[in-house]
């Protein structure tokens, strides 16, 4: 029988066996074991860009308000189309050395939204260039603060600068225009990166658990016409850049209230530029294509919400109608005279 109170020497050396065995069950086995995680399927490498946005990412603490966690609740249905797995962290959990490994991302404070599938969310650049610039330009009554160490203000702008279409009365010196740093380019670059990766064909998602304490979500659904709910999927998609009133933002992002195109009897020029983006207005930033992120339904309703409120009193459009022009344009921005 050990005798701890007298035998220092037995004492030290049990509880450095113990030490050892839990530092190799808790910490050593379950990060030997994430490093044979294989990605998913499809699963795209991380680009030099990306890689070095999450240096920037993990550099500017972002993971200290957001998190890169679906969780298998109801109430996470917002922030991603599944659960998040192992998988999804192969390429950004990597060792660095013998001794260090890359830092977890997955977080435990929600600050501010999830980031698991921003990249899905909000895949436009000059979005996310505004809010990383001036949060409260693009979400009114955000707390994000802002990053403006990763822009300069400048008149002479090199000739393959980025500029960030910031409004004129928001600089100090109207002669000058805002160029993002590389910094901030990573950055994006890693943000739009981030879009979860369908599970192989054949393999149905985690099932979504009720959230305790409330009601499971129903999906909304337009009884008169059979599409989807036109005003979530403008909050959720649109809503960011357009903003609530859909009166836009002066110098960045074009208004939706009034607009001729949204008014015009035909609405395929609209449904168009929604599918495939729009980038033929330089006083305004560049709109990136919804047709890989949106289906044609949810396009019709979105585009039908839109052209029968904020003013505007065109006709709805149809499933079909998208259907049709799906298939003449490219899901990417259109440069159009």
């Amino acid at each position: 029988m050990l005798n701890f109170h007298k035998d220092h020497r037995n004492l030290v050396n049990v509880a450095l066996l113990v030490f050892v065995l839990l530092s190799m069950g808790v910490a050593v086995m379950p990060a030997s074991e994430m490093e044979h995680n294989a990605p998913l399927p499809g699963m795209p490498e991380m680009t030099p860009a990306e890689r070095r946005g999450l240096a920037v990412y993990v550099s500017e603490n972002c993971g200290a308000c957001h998190t890169q966690q679906v969780r298998n609740i109801e109430m996470d249905k917002m922030w991603g189309t599944r659960p998040s797995i192992p998988s999804d962290y192969h390429y950004s959990k990597q060792r660095m050395d013998v001794w260090r490994q890359s830092p977890s991302l997955l977080g435990s404070e929600r600050t501010g939204p999830d980031l698991t599938n921003v990249g899905q969310r909000q895949p436009g650049e000059q979005w996310h260039l505004l809010h990383l610039y001036d949060p409260r330009m693009v979400v009114k009554g955000s707390i994000m603060p802002r990053y403006g160490w990763l822009f300069e203000e400048t008149a002479h702008p090199a000739k393959d600068a980025v500029i960030v279409p910031v409004p004129k009365e928001r600089l100090r010196d109207t002669a000058h225009v805002v160029v993002a740093k590389q910094e901030a380019l990573d950055l994006v670059a890693y943000l739009i990166a981030l879009k979860q990766t369908p599970l192989p064909d054949g393999t149905p998602p985690p099932g979504w658990l009720p959230t305790p304490g409330r009601k499971e979500a129903e999906a909304t659904v337009d009884n008169t016409s059979g599409l989807p709910d036109g005003a979530e999927i403008f909050k959720g998609t649109c809503q960011a850049c357009h903003q609530a009133d859909a009166m836009g933002l002066a110098g960045a992002f074009p208004p939706l209230a009034g607009s001729a195109i949204v008014n015009d009897t035909d609405p395929s020029l609209m449904i168009s530029i929604v599918l495939g983006g729009y980038d033929a207005r330089p006083e305004f930033g560049a709109m990136p294509a919804q047709a890989e992120q949106l289906t044609d339904a949810q396009i019709a309703a979105v585009v039908s919400y839109v052209r029968g409120n904020f003013g505007n009193e065109a006709t709805a459009v149809t499933e079909e109608d998208v259907r049709t022009l799906r298939s003449t344009v490219a899901p990417q921005t259109m440069l159009m005279p």
